[in-house]
């Protein structure tokens, strides 16, 4: 019976465990207008977020480093995310992701800094920026940058 029970709520166990961790990651949008639209409806802050995720060393260690973190987690809840991806493996995304994604490079980070988080105004101006990660596992300028337009 013992076996029987474990059998049964181990699954559900497993998979309350999944939505769980799922349920609470960041909802980064992919549309600039798109982001714009809601930070205005909701009165918060855009937060804006270019990557190169498939060749950037210093992308992939921001992410796991602060993207990754609870604080981040706590602290997104205040902003709408966007995510500017400029992978160079074509297929990661869409070319009409692509088209929009390299526009906005000229329009927020002509310099092409990788990773670069910029924070926008509901009417999409600039407000701060932080480019660039060490690698080194300090996230504090970071987390200051968002706390300051939180």
């Amino acid at each position: 019976m013992k076996r029987l029970l474990i059998f049964i709520l181990f699954p559900i166990l497993v998979n309350a465990q999944a939505n769980l961790k799922t349920s609470y990651k960041a909802d980064w949008l992919t549309d600039y207008d798109l982001a714009v639209e809601k930070a205005d409806e909701a009165g918060k802050n855009v937060l804006v977020y270019f990557t190169g995720s498939d060749w950037c060393p210093p992308c992939k260690m921001l992410k796991a480093d602060l993207f990754e973190t609870d604080e981040f987690q706590s602290l997104s809840q205040n902003y709408v995310l966007l995510y500017i991806d400029i992978p160079r493996n074509q297929d990661l995304i869409s070319e009409g992701q692509m088209k929009h994604n390299k526009e906005l490079m000229y329009k927020l980070n002509r310099k092409g800094v990788f990773p670069m988080i910029k924070i926008l105004n509901p009417k999409g101006k600039e407000l701060d920026e932080i480019s660039g990660y060490s690698m080194n596992g300090e996230i504090k300028y970071h987390l200051e940058v968002l706390k300051k337009h939180q």
